[in-house]
């Protein structure tokens, strides 16, 4: 059975380091912060201007002025602080944020990201995402590996307005995680009960 959504956060989560300073991009990725594993300390950030986000509330826990980029909204630690998006933007590029897991529309085997809008689509904006890329020191991008009609979403080339060049550093899909190395992409994992032909068809890009 391919990853759900949760599965997907929760093999992010395993990407986190202790000490590091992490940015969590819009769908999939806010789920993250209820794997972080035992241990791992981290410092999430947003970019509307908040250090040291917690898990998600409990219902009926919620406080409406408490909300993350994606206007979701989340709880606070003993240590959180707040700031303006001057100041958060700031840190970002200024390489201050050691990664940022990020969901996107299209990846492909370059590492080319394309994450912020499809023409013709009603957009609110481009979010940090251009400056998130830029500016950390590593990227890692939770998606689904086809979108809706079946179509892979692991391309040889982005179809779609680019977030940022090469900026890609690991890919984990629903069926699998994969690196972006030189001349494609190589297989790390595979989604539990899913086989490498399986990735492979669904897989537009080269796999090395």
């Amino acid at each position: 059975m391919p990853w759900d959504r949760n599965q997907m956060a929760a093999r992010a989560a395993q990407e986190l380091e202790d000490g590091m300073y992490v940015n969590l991009g819009i769908g999939i990725p806010t789920l993250v912060s209820n794997y972080i594993p035992e241990g791992v300390n981290v410092t999430l950030q947003s970019e509307n201007g908040m250090l040291g986000m917690g898990p998600f509330p409990i219902a009926g826990e919620e406080d409406a002025d408490l909300i993350n980029a994606g206007k979701q909204t989340i709880t606070e630690l003993p240590h959180s602080v707040y700031f303006d998006s001057a100041q958060s933007f700031g840190m970002i590029r200024g390489g201050k944020i050691a990664m940022a897991i990020l969901g996107a529309m299209e990846v492909d085997e370059k590492g080319d990201l394309a994450n912020w809008m499809i023409p013709g689509k009603l957009i609110k904006g481009m979010g940090g995402a251009m400056d998130l890329v830029a500016g950390v020191g590593r990227v890692v991008v939770v998606m689904d590996h086809t979108n809706k009609a079946g179509e892979s979403k692991v391309l040889k080339s982005c179809t779609l307005p680019l977030t940022g060049q090469g900026v890609v550093d690991r890919i984990i899909t629903n069926l699998g995680v994969l690196d972006v190395v030189d001349g494609g992409l190589k297989i790390v994992e595979l989604a539990d009960g899913v086989t490498e032909e399986a990735l492979r068809a669904a897989t537009e890009a080269t796999i090395v």
